[in-house]
């Protein structure tokens, strides 16, 4: 997953792909580690899904700019328009189940 550092960066992954995420993490925080892998098979369930990672702690304002204010994030775009949101507790259950339904509309 390409780590994130600039605004310019992040949009450009966003418009030029179907489908992106973007999960925000921090280095001191342990569950982000533990999640970063689940994020990651994702990109590789759903290859057309374009992944950044955004270190909140060297990104303040790319993270107040998301409106992204508790980690672990993920916020995952189609089409250039945020369509799922998920903060702190995290169901990668739920949160596949999701992904699935517009990957699905989007690239059959």
């Amino acid at each position: 997953m390409n780590r994130i550092e600039s605004h310019g960066r992040a949009e450009e992954l966003i418009t030029k792909n179907g489908m992106a995420i973007l999960y925000f993490g921090n280095a001191d925080c342990g569950v982000c580690k533990d999640m970063m892998p689940k994020v990651e098979r994702l990109l590789v369930d759903y290859p057309n899904l374009e992944g950044g990672y955004i270190e909140a702690s060297a990104s303040p304002k790319l993270c107040a700019f998301y409106s992204v204010f508790t980690l672990p994030a993920i916020l995952v775009f189609a089409e250039g328009k945020e369509v799922i949101r998920e903060a702190r507790y995290l169901s990668f259950l739920d949160l596949n189940e999701r992904i699935e339904r517009y990957y699905s509309l989007l690239f059959g």
